[in-house]
């Protein structure tokens, strides 16, 4: 019986063991973010403190098949056991180290753990190889066949040993009372203990710095819940925390306006409406938001011929949901995305059909492949008239690991908007400044340190930037166009702005072009808008149907109340103009609270409300 409580228990220290060296490889990997943002090392020392109780959760699941497979070998000595046991616990090692080297991979680009929604990025394993640069991707590779090797290895020296075996058949009564008491303490184990309430992720949540709360969840727990809990209603109750009907009224009341006008900006009655989308621009790379003037000053030059929004957000980070905001209005959604359900496209309104409709010819630009993230299924059923992507530009043309680079694609589209019928409705989507950032040229960029390979990928974007307009404003067609220029999300840079801010979410807008009225150029407005208001804000100056986009404002309109939104896939982003709050509605945590005592209790219950009613309308699509 010793024998037995010998072996669980060494595995557990095993377990817990290898927990503890995995969270110190992420905490090295990413210490430049934690220098960064000053955090004492006493917080970082904390981690290891508060993500015990959900590591011996975690270790208490995996043990329960070797307990069970145990307890008949005290029984029946079946010596086979052993090796089921140990071929067990190699396989939980192979997926646990993977589950850790792929939320490092994660953490740099989505600054999130690793869940259901990024798993779902796994159905294209190109995209995913393509996106991640090819030294980060053998290194990450290397080091989970290494360390599974190892820590496999270790397994087998340790248990193998006759320390640990079971030799001698004991008691029946005594193996009967061990078992007992061995599954009893495992499930206090796995539940925290003996409190109300279970364990849960967020009892490992401490901490102001978002990356230590990050680092002391059970990546292996923090995963396997996800995919549990996926699209279930114990994920989504969280975010329900009112009567429906309340939630609805609340909604509808932010989005009264006293009088419905518009401040009209175009010279023409049907301008053509070209988006120039930014892959991931974030609003801290533009000198007028605060940026380093260096890095986009193509941009800044563009910015005296037209109107620059300076409270512009994003309500997702992922390009899919970016596309959903801008063609159908629609805000992001925690834990999905539009993208992922087809089935839902019939009940989102759509701005290209309804441009289509009033006699726009449609088109859209893209260097490399739509499939990722389901993005192409979403554009064809909005009906473009015409869907460019890589493939169907010329194979002569210089192309990375995602497709054609930026200056190219601008080059060819310049060529094509000269052709189009008019009035057109067009997009280009830029993609030099993604992951593995191997566009040609050089990197002058060199005394920004953190994420400089992403901040050259801007600058060479912009560069791509400045030639396309350099050519279009000698055509035609410039004096016809409205150019909306922005972002489809934000994305890390130089300033390190968590992912659970306002400031990561705050993304560039500049509306430019011949057909923009004089006396609006080289203006700037400071009303608080999202990229899920551009549809209405079009529709309306070109007075066109727009009362299906429920969710969208007109940005046009002085009387339009102003506030802004971002989801967090386990919470939300709620702003207006005397404050702003984000809140983890599954853990009930702030994340950043700026807003005047009094008013706090207001913004909770409308951001409350605006999730709450925006995911039962998208359930009850």
């Amino acid at each position: 019986m010793k024998q037995f409580i010998r072996l669980l228990s060494g595995q557990l220290i095993f377990w817990l063991s290898l927990f503890t060296i995995e969270r110190t490889i992420f905490l090295i990997w990413y210490s430049a973010n934690i220098r960064r943002e000053n955090i004492p090392f006493t917080e970082v020392f904390q981690v290891y403190c508060n993500a015990f109780k959900l590591d011996v959760s975690t270790a208490a699941y995996i043990l329960v098949v070797p307990a069970i497979l145990l307890s008949i070998q005290l029984f029946f000595r079946k010596g086979r056991l052993d090796t089921l046991i140990t071929i067990y616990s190699s396989v939980i090692i192979i997926i646990y180290c993977l589950i850790s080297m792929g939320e490092i991979g994660l953490f740099g680009e989505w600054n999130a753990k690793l869940s259901y929604k990024a798993l779902l990025y796994l159905q294209r394993p190109d995209e995913v190889f393509n996106t991640v640069q090819l030294s980060k991707f053998v290194l990450l590779l290397f080091l989970w066949i290494s360390q599974s090797v190892l820590y496999i290895f270790l397994y087998i020296k340790i248990f193998n040993n006759k320390y640990f075996r079971i030799q001698s058949k004991p008691h029946p009564a005594a193996s009967t009372a061990g078992i007992l008491i061995t599954l009893v303490l495992l499930f206090l184990s796995i539940r925290g203990g003996l409190k109300e309430i279970p364990i849960t992720a967020s009892d490992s949540y401490f901490s102001q710095y978002n990356i230590l709360n990050i680092t002391a969840v059970n990546p292996g727990y923090n995963i396997v819940f996800s995919v549990l809990n996926h699209t279930s209603l114990s994920e989504l109750q969280p975010f329900f925390t009112m009567n429906d009907e309340e939630a609805q009224k609340l909604v509808e009341a932010m989005h009264v306006i006293p009088r419905d006008t518009t401040v009209f900006i175009s010279k023409y009655s049907q301008p053509n409406i070209v988006f120039v989308l930014l892959e991931s621009w974030p609003g801290d790379v533009i000198e007028s938001l605060g940026g380093i003037p260096e890095i986009t000053p193509e941009f800044h030059k563009l910015e005296s011929e037209g109107i620059l929004f300076t409270n512009f957000y994003a309500s997702g980070n992922r390009s899919q949901q970016g596309n959903a905001s801008i063609f159908s209005g629609l805000p992001a959604l925690p834990i999905t995305t539009l993208s992922d359900h087809p089935e839902k496209y019939a009940a989102v309104p759509s701005l290209v059909k309804i441009l289509n409709e009033q006699g726009y010819y449609t088109s859209f630009y893209f260097g490399g492949q739509l499939i990722y993230g389901n993005l192409k299924s979403f554009l064809v059923y909005n009906e473009f008239d015409r869907i460019i992507e890589g493939v169907d530009f010329d194979e002569n043309l210089i192309r990375g690991k995602l497709g054609v680079h930026d200056e190219y694609v601008l080059n060819e589209y310049a060529v094509d908007l000269q052709k189009m019928v008019q009035p057109f409705f067009s997009t280009v989507f830029t993609l030099s400044s993604h992951p593995p950032y191997d566009y040609p040229g050089d990197r002058p960029i060199d005394w920004i340190k953190v994420e400089n390979q992403f901040v050259n990928s801007v600058h060479y974007s912009d560069q791509c930037l400045g030639d396309f307009f350099d050519k279009i404003r000698k055509t035609p067609v410039w004096d016809n166009t409205l150019f909306f220029i922005m972002s489809d999300h934000s994305h890390l840079s130089y300033k390190g702005y968590p992912l659970w801010s306002f400031e990561y979410h705050q993304i560039p807008l500049l509306i430019t072009g011949g057909a923009l009225k004089d006396n609006f150029k080289g203006g700037r407005i400071d009303k608080i808008c999202s990229n899920m208001d551009i549809p209405k804000t079009i529709l309306k100056q070109l007075n066109y149907p727009s009362d299906s986009f429920t969710w969208s404002k007109n940005m046009f309109n002085p009387y339009t109340p102003e506030f802004a939104f971002f989801e967090l896939t386990d919470g939300f982003g709620w702003k207006r103009p005397y404050g702003d709050l984000v809140k983890s509605a599954a853990y009930n945590w702030y994340y950043q609270k700026n807003a005047p005592k009094d008013k706090l209790p207001v913004l909770e219950k409308e951001g409350y409300a605006y999730i709450q009613h925006l995911l039962k309308e998208f359930l009850n699509y």
